[in-house]
């Protein structure tokens, strides 16, 4: 099980050896973190489940908050080979994180994170983790508690995202329903990008569109956005929303 935490302490002096755009590319540990703010998180591997699922995409999406709130970059760091890492980012489109396979164990065992999950037929893997790095100093880690398995209850991004800054306001979840050939879907798109809103588009197939609009927006046509759960409409809602959004 992992050590006690290095808080107040520097983060170990390492040179990291990473893919980027399928070329060979070295980074050390200064150039990471000394005179930047930087928030880690450390998982066990690439491509399982709690990991993909969870922990990496909710990094990636607030990447840009963490950055409206004084933090310069937002590092994964896993014991994978560089390829692995390569690979899992293009799979999780996780364009807000860097990415850093800590493929020996070296970075990892010298936090005092490395543990044994040979029983998963793994190795040796970096316990989960996420920390606050100031100028190469530990500020604040949060580790998952000493327990079997997989603990997943504090190394997430909204609880260090809350330890930056309480106050820090999450992006609004927007999602827009749309089909393809849609001239007022691309009409709600374009509203939305000139405005610099960050959506998910969700294109709908033919077959299950009309049960879908129905079910899901009681509607029975396209566009349809959601902002927090909550329905604003179709097109001319959407020119609404995004007008009423610019002025407040």
């Amino acid at each position: 099980m992992p050590e006690a935490t290095r808080e107040g302490q520097p983060v170990p002096q390492v040179k990291f050896r990473y893919r980027q755009n399928n070329e060979w590319k070295e980074i050390t540990s200064d150039q990471l973190f000394k005179g930047r703010t930087v928030a880690v998180f450390s998982l066990p591997g690439a491509f399982t489940p709690t990991c993909s699922s969870t922990h990496l995409p909710r990094f990636n999406e607030l990447a840009s908050t963490f950055k409206d709130n004084g933090v310069d970059q937002v590092i994964c760091i896993a014991v994978n080979d560089p390829f692995v890492m390569e690979e899992w980012a293009k799979s999780q489109e996780s364009d807000n994180v860097f990415m850093l396979p800590d493929g020996n164990g070296t970075f990892t065992e010298q936090m005092g994170m490395l543990v044994d999950k040979s029983d998963l037929n793994f190795g040796k893997r970096s316990w989960r983790y996420s920390m606050l790095v100031r100028d190469g100093i530990v500020e604040k880690m949060f580790v998952e508690p000493d327990e079997p398995g997989d603990p997943f209850k504090v190394s997430d991004a909204d609880t260090l995202l809350h330890y930056v800054n309480g106050n820090a306001r999450e992006p609004d979840q927007i999602a827009l329903l749309t089909r393809e050939g849609c001239a007022f879907c691309a009409k709600a798109k374009k509203d939305l990008a000139e405005a610099g809103i960050t959506y998910a588009e969700v294109p709908l197939p033919h077959h299950i569109r009309t049960r879908a609009l129905g079910a899901i927006a009681k509607a029975k046509t396209v566009p349809q956005l959601f902002v927090n759960g909550e329905l604003i409409g179709g097109s001319d809602a959407v020119e609404a929303w995004v007008k009423r959004r610019a002025a407040a």
